[in-house]
């Protein structure tokens, strides 16, 4: 019948090599076939393209990334340490990323964003025993035991003889570790294995399209996943070229990279397709290049995918995801678009909805549920980092839940219908409203704070924070955002601060956040 979705057994695809090592299976291939193709090119300054661009061919990427290695194991790091990365938006993250995954040590990413509590608490809750720091930047008193190295060491790292093979992990190993934000109000570690580059090989067909002569323009920065995945491990898995800039801001930029760059794949958020419609006068660049634009992190206004496609005359293939399994939903020049849905599950990849109140058999089609991926996806992630009470919310059965609810039709399209629960999401990153109000929470103002997404218009949401002031205190919004600024990483920044007499709260307590916004208007 039409509206039942069979029963799915486990992923279909081809599973991993029990040896595997992700920074091999990366780099190796595209060495062995032309270690002189440029494999990543770094823009710093676009008007001086000359002095302005690092190139990096696959030769020597592969080299540079072992060398790191090599430098790593060096400092006395033992297989599974971690190494945290605090640097900015340089070749250098990328290489001490792959670097310590080619020598089986688990790097960190992390945004250099974050407030000095929030990178303080990562390097304690990992155990990381080396940070890579930015020259710039001051961690102030650092654990006894955890080894500070800058970009000057890796560039020592780089330029010295020592080099070692790949080291052979295997696929359920550890590879890296990366934060998202947890129920608990501090962010938790998400570990995922080798084989999380190998769970990537869906994505190839099943959203980019991507093929050996494709140049892939990515605009996030190296700490993202979106990027580490999207930007740097798919294109080289697959011997194609990356660039990436890290100048100035100005939106001009981006038609101007695709134009000087020959970009045949464009990737970032809808946010910023908006930004280039907005303020860019596209008919003054060569755009003939770019065969399709990829988005992710924020869900696609069907607005802009029309406006998109009316202007630059290129559709946009939306992906969803998360940081536990990446982007597994997605359209694709294979899979085509239905206006309003981010597509179909990638191929070999099993989900389902499951019924919100609990057990393991998947909903008919069109029913509204939890969404789910098969734990056998070799995409998904290892577990928390040390977690086990939120790893065992979030498995039923052999489905991993993420906390979105949606509907999957009789075709197999997945039709988004919001967070199960109180999760935000900011400029493509998760965060807890929880995180936040702890943050706000220490502020003498405040009283009481619930934090809640808020929309402002159609298709654009931003954290709101409503505030209860402490007894004796006025309101004072600039000193909260001010505050907020030098504690929080900024997509974590709330734009709108409220003031309420108090908050809406349910019998036993519990704030009511879908009722707050309405509570601040009425007043």
């Amino acid at each position: 019948m039409l509206d039942k979705i069979p029963k799915p057994l486990s992923f279909s695809g081809v599973l991993p090599p029990v040896y595997f090592n992700m920074a091999q299976y990366c780099l190796e291939p595209a060495y062995d076939r032309h270690p002189n193709k440029v494999a990543l090119v770094v823009v710093s300054n676009i008007d001086h393209e000359e002095d302005g661009a690092e190139t990096w061919t696959y030769g020597e990427l592969l080299h540079a990334v072992r060398r790191v290695a090599f430098g790593l194991k060096s400092l006395g790091l033992e297989h599974g340490d971690r190494v945290m990365i605090r640097m900015g938006n340089t070749s250098d993250y990328a290489l001490t990323f792959f670097g310590a995954i080619a020598g089986g040590f688990v790097p960190l990413p992390s945004s250099s964003q974050l407030a000095k509590e929030e990178a303080d608490f990562l390097l304690a809750d990992s155990g990381a025993r080396v940070l890579a720091l930015a020259e710039d930047m001051d961690m102030g008193d650092v654990p006894e035991g955890v080894q500070v190295i800058r970009p000057s060491t890796i560039k020592g790292f780089v330029e010295g003889d020592g080099e070692i093979d790949f080291v052979a992990t295997k696929a359920d190993d550890p590879a890296f570790l990366v934060y998202t934000s947890g129920t608990t109000g501090n962010p938790k570690g998400v570990l995922h294995g080798h084989r999380s580059a190998w769970g990537r090989r869906p994505i190839y067909e099943g959203w980019y399209g991507i093929q050996e002569d494709d140049v892939m323009l990515h605009a996030g920065a190296f700490n993202w996943t979106y990027t580490l995945g999207a930007g740097l491990t798919d294109p080289w898995a697959n011997g194609a070229t990356t660039v990436l800039y890290n100048g100035s801001r100005d939106i001009e930029v981006w038609p101007r990279l695709i134009e000087t760059y020959h970009a045949s794949l464009f990737a970032t958020v809808p946010t910023l397709y908006r930004q280039i419609l907005k303020y860019c006068d596209l008919d003054q660049y060569e755009l003939s290049t770019l065969k399709h634009g990829l988005t992710a992190g924020e869900p696609l206004p069907i607005s802009l995918l029309v406006d998109w496609r009316a202007v630059v005359g290129t559709p946009l293939y939306e992906a969803l995801g998360m940081s536990e399994i990446s982007t597994y939903v997605s359209s694709s020049p294979s899979v085509p678009v239905r206006e309003g849905s981010p597509g179909k599950p990638q191929k070999g990849r099993v989900i389902a909805a499951l019924p919100v109140e609990g057990g393991d058999q998947p909903l008919p089609a069109n029913e509204i549920g939890l969404l789910a991926v098969h734990r056998s996806d070799p995409g998904l992630m290892l577990g928390y980092w040390n977690r086990p009470e939120e790893e065992a919310e979030v498995f039923r059965g052999e489905w991993f839940i993420g906390g979105d609810l949606c509907r999957i039709d009789a075709e197999g399209y997945l039709w988004y219908e919001g967070r199960n629960n109180d999760l935000m999401n900011a400029m493509g990153y998760r965060v807890s409203p929880m995180e936040v109000e702890r943050v706000l929470s220490a502020h003498e103002l405040v009283g009481e704070v619930a934090v809640a997404e808020l929309q402002v218009r159609d298709d654009v949401s931003v954290i709101a924070a409503y505030v209860v002031t402490a007894q004796g205190h006025k309101p004072d919004k600039d000193s909260l955002l001010a505050y907020a600024s030098e504690h929080l990483a900024s997509y974590k920044c709330p734009r709108e601060i409220l003031f309420l007499d108090a908050l809406p709260r349910t019998g036993n307590g519990k704030v009511i956040r879908r009722e707050l916004h309405r509570m601040a208007g009425s007043r």
